[in-house]
């Protein structure tokens, strides 16, 4: 019989392992726990105390504190905190002094919310009170929706949900908007960029319409660490916030490893599959019943790992003790699932980042990553489902052979020593504020001289007037169309102006897969791309550029599709600029960007060899955005020599292409970096970075701020690949001038004066 080993045998023989790249010990966190307030109502002390929880964490009880005189907060602390009771705790407080009173949660997901619903009625059943909560979304029953509209106390449902459904039927909320006492905002981190831009302005509407019906709710907001938390939250809501960061909550030892696979081709720095290195590494704990999680980043990566790992399950008929958790499960399944690990019924499970926001499956051992998750604050979320309260805990990152997963491994000091990334958002893009504005006067008209949550809507109001969408009469503005614009308007991209994806694999079930923009979808969604959904692969067969429709049919295939973009910058307006030396001048505007995509080539998996390739033919699309560029002097060109420094021009896009996103917490797709030989506006060689989105994001002014300090990672990253002469995971090819970048970086970081 095999004898089982324990936790600590297997870190033993880990740490002889030597791929083993760094590994740091965390130590654990004693619980730091205040008395509950005398205020707060009996029956909640009691239900608490019979639900095991006889006192609170300092931050629940210093929430509870704040949000009790009407202040608006956001509290940030790790995964498995109890942020939950942050805001259950005032709201049902407030509803049990007074049922006439509501609450509005929003959660960025229908599961989150689902999760949430039942961890509230758990402790309403306790309390044994009349309070209702119901979920509304578009799962919700229409015989029952009537009901949550004039009964419900808590109303839990998602910012697209608020912005489609509630919003423009807000006559129908009455009872909801007129006693509205607080307003939840929980994943506050997931709220960047485009989405976040969105959701902001569907913030702004909210507030009026509370406005409108005479009340003032207060904000309590919820978030994983990010590094600018209280910006952010003030930044989303339009309110001054009290930040909420000190973590009361217990932890316990954790283990966090970097494990970097062996390399197999040494030329182009190739590693030994990372899917391979987790399945190892998953089965030791697994076959010594430690339950695991491990954290995939594409569906077919799950399935891949699951049916490397289920061959544990063999002899077990009892049951399935391995399971797989991602988008594309029915809810009943999912729950099925999150009551199997939460009952450790469920030994492991192979996960998508679904598991990463706070969706209640107790607290595993061990927490595997099959290549970094693409951002700090992503990573110490996943990293947070392992551990246990009376256990140590192990977290492994095992890298893929990409440049910043490379970064990562060999740079341990950013990631543990430097605050996770800041969310990013734009809620005054113009384009975005139009759509919303319409929206809004759909809802209430818009007075001569009122503001948009103190923006300025006049001006926006009278072009929407000659445009016949709103209508001046008796000094206010009516909105005159047929239907009502919510439903025109994705909370997900930032204009109207969409590509549909069609997914025709079935005949009996053709669907919609979702939508791109034009200018996104001129690169990966010809025809013949391999378009990527949820790690599924599908090809474009026919793309219907007039009709705005792309129709795909799943494959599978060893190979993703790579389109050329033959893209023109043209600077608008400048609107900052800085000297940094005499080789280097950095500027930050406006852009129009023409782009029209040439050809595209099929690119091998791990390999990266060219398979073969394809014309495109589509027409040309412009957009303006806001872009950071930096410029080069002309003696500094001609000490390198034309040659030599168009080698290296290239060699430092392509490492930008991957170290930019690190620095403003976006995906590597929100971001273009473009270099050009001659810029037209100053006729000197420049560098582009510019928001991929119409009007920007402001990314692009984050980058600009930061270019220095991104100028002195992207030498590093270079600096710690172990390629000879350049790589795909560095510059982007294996026949580069790998040593002269290295020198040109230098010269610009002012580390030395560049000598050919």
């Amino acid at each position: 019989m095999k004898v089982r080993k324990t936790m600590a045998d297997i870190l033993s023989v880990l740490k002889q392992d030597e791929n083993i790249a760094y590994w740091k010990t965390i130590p654990g966190q004693a619980a730091r726990s205040v008395a509950f307030p005398e205020t707060m109502d009996h029956r909640l002390v009691n239900a608490l105390t019979r639900r095991g929880i006889p006192s609170l964490y300092t931050h629940q009880a210093q929430a509870f504190h704040i949000a009790e005189q009407q202040k608006d907060l956001v509290a940030v602390t790790p995964t498995a905190s109890g942020k939950t009771l942050c805001y259950n705790l005032p709201v049902l407080q407030t509803v049990l002094k007074d049922s006439s009173k509501r609450a509005l949660y929003l959660f960025p997901t229908k599961a989150l919310a689902q999760d949430q619903k039942s961890e509230m009625n758990d402790i309403i059943d306790e309390m044994g009170v009349s309070l209702n909560s119901y979920t509304y979304d578009g799962d919700t029953p229409g015989n029952i929706r009537q009901k949550i509209r004039q009964a419900g106390h808590i109303v839990i449902t998602n910012p697209d949900m608020l912005h489609s459904a509630i919003l423009p039927h807000h006559t129908k909320w009455v009872s909801l908007f007129e006693n509205l006492k607080y307003i939840v905002i929980d994943e506050l981190h997931t709220y960047r960029g485009v989405f976040g831009s969105h959701v902001a302005n569907v913030i702004r509407r909210l507030k009026r319409i509370c406005q409108y019906y005479g009340s003032n709710p207060t904000f309590i907001c919820t978030s994983a660490t990010i590094a600018n938390p209280k910006e952010h939250a003030e930044r989303l809501t339009g309110r001054k916030m009290t930040l909420i960061d000190d973590n009361g909550a217990p932890s316990v030892k954790k283990h966090f490893i970097f494990y970097n696979p062996p390399v197999v081709n040494q030329q182009m720095n190739i590693r030994r599959s990372a899917s391979l290195e987790v399945r190892t590494l998953a089965k030791e704990f697994l076959e010594n019943e430690i339950q695991t999680i491990v954290f995939a980043r594409s569906r077919t990566r799950v399935e891949i790992l699951l049916s490397y790992l289920q061959t544990l399950n063999k002899g077990r008929k009892d049951r399935a003790t391995i399971r797989a958790y991602r988008g594309g499960y029915l809810p009943s399944e999912r729950r099925e699932i999150e009551k199997g690990l939460r009952s450790g019924d469920i030994q492991g499970v192979v996960s998508t980042n679904a598991l990463e926001l706070g969706v209640d499956i107790g607290q595993l051992q061990v927490c595997i990553m099959t290549g970094y998750p693409g951002s700090v604050s992503s990573t110490w979320q996943q990293a947070g489902r392992a551990g246990r309260r009376e256990d140590e805990a192990v977290i492994l990152l095992v890298a893929t052979s990409s440049p910043l997963d490379q970064y990562i491994i060999q740079h341990p000091d950013y990631f543990f020593d430097r605050n996770p990334e800041e969310a990013r958002i734009n809620p005054d893009n113009l384009i975005i504020l139009v759509d919303h504005i319409k929206c809004a006067a759909y809802e209430l008209p818009f007075k001569e001289e009122a503001t948009f949550d103190g923006i300025e809507v006049e001006e926006i109001c009278r072009f929407l007037s000659d445009e016949d969408v709103l209508h001046l009469q008796a000094g206010k503005w009516f909105w005159m169309n047929d239907g009502f614009p919510a439903t025109n308007i994705s909370l997900r991209s930032a204009t109207q102006d969409n590509v549909v994806i069609i997914d025709q694999t079935q005949v009996a079930n053709v669907k919609v897969l979702g939508e791109m923009d034009r200018f996104s979808a001129m690169t990966l969604l010809h025809e013949e791309a391999i378009y990527m959904h949820q790690g599924e692969q599908y090809q474009v067969e026919t793309l219907d550029w007039e009709e705005k429709k792309a129709f795909v049919r799943q494959v599978d295939v060893n190979y993703y599709t790579d389109a050329n973009l033959a893209v023109q910058l043209d600077v608008l307006e400048a609107d900052k600029s800085a000297v940094d030396s005499e080789m280097m001048e950095r500027a930050y505007g406006d852009v129009s960007v023409r782009a029209k995509a040439t050809l595209f080539k099929k690119i091998r998996f791990e390999t990266h060899d060219n398979v073969g390739w394809g014309p495109i033919h589509l027409p040309e699309e412009e957009m303006h955005t806001s872009a950071a560029w930096m410029s080069f002097s002309e003696s500094f060109v001609n000490q390198l020599g034309a040659t030599k420094f168009e080698e290296a021009l290239l060699g430092i896009s392509q490492i930008l292409r991957h170290a930019a996103p690190l620095f403003v917490m976006c995906d590597p797709v929100d971001l273009a970096v473009v270099p050009m030989i001659k810029a037209p506006h100053n006729e000197k060689p420049t560098i582009f970075l510019y928001d991929k989105y119409p009007g920007g994001i402001g990314l692009s002014e984050k980058l600009y701020e930061r270019m220095p300090f991104l100028l002195k990672e992207v030498l590093k990253m270079v600096e710690r690949c172990q390629c000879e002469s350049g790589c795909p995971s560095c510059i982007g090819t294996d026949s580069g001038d790998k040593k002269g970048i290295q020198k040109l970086l230098r010269a610009l970081i002012g580390e030395n004066t560049y000598v050919s």
